[in-house]
């Protein structure tokens, strides 16, 4: 625990991001943009997925990875809400941030978030960011962080929302003038990253993309990386004098502390740079103006409006469905012994075993505990997020129904949903879950017995899951696990895949010739012996824990059906299985040398 990252990111990639990585964390950052390059994704290329790479992210080695450029399960501030009370469930004591990007409108998004219950709000301005951003952003996407903190600033406390978060920013910021000029701007807490890279050796070669870094600062070519020169003293040594140079800057302001400051924009001096030449008309008045602030918009005397975080979100902890779950898992967490729950449960239980599953996590690790040993039997109609995140150990069972983000972050849990027993619909014709099944999960399984909505199993990287039919866009940036699915799929099925795989069952003609599954990256194939086993040993597991109709129909002339499904998996992430497995057979360890050079050769030419 104490060689770990204090601030851990939930990007849109959700690479890694499991009940034990969570859980050490002291800050979680939802990443919604970069300042270098707003509303775009990422690619880390094949030859930068080093074999311990892919073992962190759950992905396979020499196989490119694709981080999509929006958070899939983000499409509204009441989304961004949903997953700031996941997150909370899955570590209470973390701070949870919201990283925006500093554009014109910030303001208003600030605000959502700050209703939405996120504890930090981090602007983040464009000179910053990675040397891999592609050059026309970094010249022509997103303002400097100075602006956007303005306005973030001036909008919260006219909104009467400033006191209850506290304000971040970053973006190039270098000197101790910086943070005082931030914190005047309404910032109480200040990001740096570029300078004490700098610091550590990065030299600004701007090809941190290319594994090519000549100073061993960004790349994880072991022979680049004996060049690194960086020292931890020397970034100590940094922020020693950033700190006093801050100090210094206050003395002279006649303040002896940062909060003293902070918000107080008037303190400024901006004339001597508008009498500048090149400044002629220009106007930085409504940057550093007090916001108009009346007492009907904030319900209070605008004096009084504070400038600054003093006091905390209310994320209602204490209300949660899990303490439940938690006071009836004692056997089980104190002394690992089997325990069955049984409990009804309804829409306004919301990421119901998330808690449970952090407390599973802080007491067993990232192993967690046999499988099934806390059985959770629920009945009614679940809420968002149901069993986010789980670690293994938990099995959870409900008879009904469930919300969108089922199993979103799955991290060795067991989901069953199956529709309830007095229920009189056919479950393959019907919807048992919502959109956004299994985002971002790890490892674990899902059996659920009926259609599910759209977006199922993005960025799945070791989960496996069964469904009976799905909407759009299913297995889209997958890069392991197993996806069956008994019925009809949507369109653009496996956009980005790369890696994992999924039997589908009468795959129609009409999706690989028309409706966008891109043939130029999958594979589609007849299934041999060992995904036939494979396949009925899911297909046994779905109709033991769901009762499926179209399981048990198809197990009952296994042999006919087989024929009806099609293995959909991607070009280059079956080469690699295929060398991976020679490796392996031939007892040569498959993270050697020779192994990612012939990986290499096959995937990066």
């Amino acid at each position: 625990p104490a060689r770990r990252s204090a601030i851990k990111q939930v990007a849109s990639g959700r690479f890694g991001v499991t009940s034990m990585y969570l859980t050490h964390a002291d800050d979680i950052q939802i990443k919604m943009a970069q300042g270098a390059k707003p509303g775009e994704g990422g690619q880390l290329p094949q030859n930068k997925v080093y074999p311990w790479i892919a073992k962190i992210r759950h992905s396979t080695p020499g196989v490119g990875l694709i981080s999509p450029p929006p958070h899939h399960d983000i499409y509204s501030i009441e989304d961004l809400k949903q997953l700031i009370f996941d997150l909370k469930r899955a570590n209470r004591t973390a701070r949870v941030h919201v990283k925006l990007v500093s554009q014109v409108g910030i303001g208003t998004v600030a605000a959502g978030v700050a209703k939405a219950k996120a504890d930090v709000i981090l602007v983040s301005g464009h000179d910053g960011g990675t040397g891999a951003s592609p050059l026309n952003s970094l010249k022509h996407a997103g303002t400097p962080w100075e602006l956007g903190l303005a306005e973030t600033q001036q909008t919260l406390m006219v909104n009467g929302l400033r006191d209850r978060v506290s304000v971040q920013v970053d973006g190039q910021m270098k000197t101790g003038r910086d943070v005082v000029i931030a914190a005047l701007l309404g910032a109480e807490e200040y990001g740096f990253a570029t300078a004490p890279l700098v610091v550590e050796g990065c030299i600004l070669m701007r090809v941190c993309h290319l594994d090519t870094c000549p100073v061993g600062v960004a790349t994880q070519n072991p022979v680049l990386r004996s060049r690194f020169t960086g020292q931890a003293d020397h970034v100590v040594n940094f922020f020693e004098f950033l700190a006093q140079e801050v100090r210094e800057l206050l003395a002279k302001l006649g303040y002896k502390s940062l909060d003293e400051i902070i918000g107080k924009s008037e303190l400024i001096d901006v004339n001597r740079a508008l009498s500048h030449w090149k400044a002629d008309g220009l106007d930085l008045s409504p940057i550093l103006a007090a916001p108009q602030i009346s007492s009907s918009s904030t319900g209070s005397s605008p004096s009084s409006v504070s400038r600054r975080r003093i006091t905390a979100q209310d994320h209602g902890i204490e209300k949660h469905f899990d303490h439940k779950l938690i006071k009836l898992a004692q056997d089980a967490l104190l002394e690992s012994k089997r325990v069955i729950i049984d409990l009804p449960v309804s829409n306004v239980d919301q990421a119901v075993g998330t808690m449970l599953g952090n407390e599973v996590t802080k007491t067993f690790g990232a192993a967690g505990l046999p499988p099934a040993t806390i059985d959770i039997r629920l009945s009614g109609s679940a809420g968002q997020s149901f069993g986010a995140f789980i670690p293994q150990g938990i099995k959870l069972s409900i008879s009904g129904d469930s919300n969108d983000y089922v199993g979103k972050g799955l991290s060795g849990g067991t989901i069953v949903i199956r529709p309830d027993l007095a229920s009189v619909f056919q479950a393959e014709k019907n919807i048992i879950a919502g959109n956004v099944i299994g985002y971002g999960a790890t490892s674990g399984e899902m059996y659920l017995r009926g259609i599910v909505g759209e977006r199922f199993l993005v960025r799945n990287s070791g989960a496996t899951a069964v469904a009976e039919g799905c909407g759009d866009h299913a297995l889209e940036y997958m890069t392991g696990g197993v996806a069956v699915i008994l019925g009809q799929t949507g369109r653009n099925l496996g956009a980005g895949m790369s890696g994992g795989v999924g039997f589908i069952y009468k795959l129609r003609a009409d999706h690989v010739n028309q409706e966008g599954l891109n043939t130029n990256e999958l594979q589609l194939q007849s299934l041999d012996l060992q995904d036939s086993n494979l396949l009925k040993s899911i297909l046994e597991s779905h109709v033991t824990e769901t009762g499926s109709t179209v399981a048990s129909n198809v197990l009952a002339s296994f042999s006919t059906e087989l024929q009806n499904f099609t293995k959909v998996l991607p070009r280059d992430y079956a080469n690699v299985r295929m060398i991976l497995d020679r490796a392996d057979d031939a007892g040569i360890d498959p993270d050697s040398d020779a192994v990612w050079q012939e990986i290499l050769e096959v995937t990066y030419g």
